[in-house]
């Protein structure tokens, strides 16, 4: 992990690789950002114009290097954009200083300390730089030799970030350089978990890790074996899991405050591998579906970042963890499950399996009766249809409680979107046979997922489902600090969630 302090040095005496600097879309040109002050003297007041020459405007996402000029003790200047210049009287975007924070680290992989003089007004700008920053540094490289390379450039990724403009004494900017640390760490372990290929990370290993987490910081967690969940009739996990050889777990994680007045159930889909089962994933949709335990990696991220902060709330985690393979024991289409909720449920496609395995641990978890319960899955490729790559559906059976999702969302930098549950779509997973179909109609196949979850919630309980379908795991080109594959995407919803249930401040 990417150490991250905060300096009282000036950007012009800090002796480090490279500075960061921001600049903004000014409406003559670039501006350089609050921040870059000593840069721009040391560049004789003309840093905008040279930066205009080399074609540099300000847009987020744009990187441009230049050799530092006399008077730095830095050999590299790094100009980040942040897109268009505030309003005045206004401060720069969060989000945008996020991710120019991210896009500098990224550029600097290979370098051993980074000053940022980026714009920090206040302590969620030192926030939103220090979690950028530590974002962006991320790679994954388990896999790659004992010199720990990359592999994109055979750099390692940037190991210092020394913050300028913020202040070290200052209890709120101490406190948000803390904050950023442990919610950066535990969305980059969630990221490591999503990128583990699935023959090293099973329903059993991920179960370890969990233990082994737990044990080491002080939470209780319960994991239920085969036997545990055939003996308790967790028939949708144990169906999903029966054609491989790596059997599934159910995985219950919990942080408690003694002083918490609220609860909260986070729930995780988690699916090691997915083949589809018996109903098979045509050719080229398998390659990726490592990442389809990325909702159970945020849960347990987020939790373990709740405990981490010590947050006056109650937060449990279920992980239920399965993989779903096709063999002579695998669950076919036609079969009928019957579910820990005592519901039986038709499988009228295997690759429905993710509302298998979170129907158990919805009941599971409202057996405990918590204040709200969020799941969280890459459910269906419809969200992903509907919403695109970077942008997480939001359905709930409380209209106020996904409002507050959504615009809790957006705070952290999460892209979601409130989708409806419309009840005209339950009658399309009758089934003549059982309960309830696993499928209904393919047009508004993610709202029909959410409808079949909410089947499984106890009644009286505040639910969400956030289907990640999308963002989950990233395919293209890195942007910001958002890496190629796993992103850690919910995490930081669910933790921001956890910090306004314990101050009563959930809109």
């Amino acid at each position: 992990m990417t150490a991250l302090t905060l300096s009282t040095a000036g950007a012009a005496t800090l002796r480090a690789d490279a500075l960061v600097i921001g600049v903004a879309k000014g409406a003559k040109g670039p501006v350089v950002a609050p921040g870059a002050e000593a840069v721009d003297k040391a560049f004789d007041g003309k840093l905008a114009a040279v930066l205009d020459a080399l074609g540099a405007g300000g847009a987020e996402g744009e990187v441009t290097k230049l050799p530092a000029p006399a008077g730095l003790k830095v050999p590299v200047v790094i100009a980040v954009g942040l897109g268009s210049e505030p309003e005045k009287n206004e401060s720069f975007d969060e989000e945008a200083l996020r991710r120019a924070a991210g896009a500098a680290a990224r550029a600097l992989h290979g370098a051993k300390k980074a000053a940022f003089a980026l714009p920090l007004e206040d302590a969620s700008a030192v926030t939103a730089v220090a979690e950028g920053a530590l974002l962006g540094a991320y790679a994954f490289t388990a896999y790659q030799g004992g010199d720990k390379k990359d592999g994109k450039n055979g750099k390692q990724p940037l190991a210092e970030v020394a913050l300028l403009g913020a202040k070290p004494r200052d209890k709120e900017h101490k406190a948000a350089v803390e904050r950023a640390k442990i919610v950066a760490t535990e969305v980059n372990i969630a990221r490591d978990l999503i990128n583990t290929p699935p023959n090293d990370l099973t329903p059993e290993a991920f179960a370890a890790v969990a233990q082994a987490t737990a044990k080491e910081i002080g939470l209780k967690v319960q994991v239920l074996d085969e036997k545990a969940l055939t003996k308790g009739g967790y028939g949708g996990i144990m169906g999903v899991g029966k054609g491989s050889e790596n059997p599934p777990r159910l995985v219950k994680i919990s942080y408690t405050h003694p002083k918490a007045e609220k609860s909260l159930a986070f729930v995780g889909k988690g699916i090691t591998y997915d083949s589809g089962g018996i109903s098979l994933k045509p050719a080229g949709h398998n390659e990726t579906m490592k990442c389809d335990m990325s909702g159970a990696a945020a849960v347990f991220a987020a939790v373990v970042a709740a405990a981490k902060l010590g947050l006056q709330v109650n937060v449990t985690g279920w992980l239920a963890l399965a993989e779903n393979m096709p063999s002579g024991s695998a669950t076919r289409p036609g079969d009928v499950l019957r579910m820990y909720s005592g519901k039986t449920v038709e499988v009228l496609n295997t690759d429905a399996e993710g509302r298998l395995v979170l129907g158990d641990a919805l009941t599971r978890a409202s057996e405990e009766n918590p204040d709200a319960i969020v799941d969280v899955a890459t459910l269906t490729g419809a969200m992903v249809l509907a919403l695109g790559d970077r942008t997480f559906g939001i359905m709930s059976n409380d209209d106020a409680f996904r409002t507050s999702i959504h615009e809790i969302a957006e705070e952290v930098g999460e892209a979601s979107w409130p989708m409806p549950l419309p009840a005209d779509l339950r009658k399309t997973m009758d089934s003549p046979t059982a309960d309830i179909a696993n499928m209904g109609v393919r047009m508004g196949g993610g709202l029909v997922a959410g409808l079949f979850l909410q089947e499984f919630v106890g009644e009286g309980i505040t639910w969400a489902h956030l289907d990640i379908a999308g963002p989950a795991f990233h395919e293209g080109a890195p942007y910001g600090y958002t890496p190629k594959g796993g992103t850690g995407s919910a995490v930081r919803t669910l933790v921001r969630l956890a910090e306004r249930t314990a101050t009563g401040d959930l809109g």
